[in-house]
């Protein structure tokens, strides 16, 4: 995936470098569908019901808001998790998806 041709702000571009370059041996993905400039939704193939809503509107500078979604609507956590520095992002993220 090129990064640098998404039409996404930057913040959102950096973090999506930091995700691939340390989570390079994993398989995840964007959803196309998502089109908000400061918004994008990661998931793993196999399981696409299972994923992250990252979101830069409405946080403070640099800062992220992350929902996560779950295979049973009723568990998602949205609006919990706002103005996350980076490396907290990344954590959530990794978690989530990953562990």
């Amino acid at each position: 995936m090129n990064i640098w041709a998404l039409k996404k702000d930057i913040p959102l571009k950096a973090m999506l470098l930091e995700l691939e370059q340390r989570f390079s041996e994993l398989k995840w993905e964007l959803n196309p569908k998502e089109e908000n400039f400061q918004a994008i939704d990661i998931y793993i193939p196999n399981s696409p019901s299972l994923s992250v809503y990252v979101y830069t509107f409405g946080q403070n500078p640099n800062s992220y808001g992350i929902d996560l979604k779950y295979p049973i609507s009723a568990h998602n956590s949205v609006g919990e998790n706002e103005n996350l520095s980076l490396e907290k992002a990344l954590s959530i993220i990794s978690m989530h998806l990953f562990y």
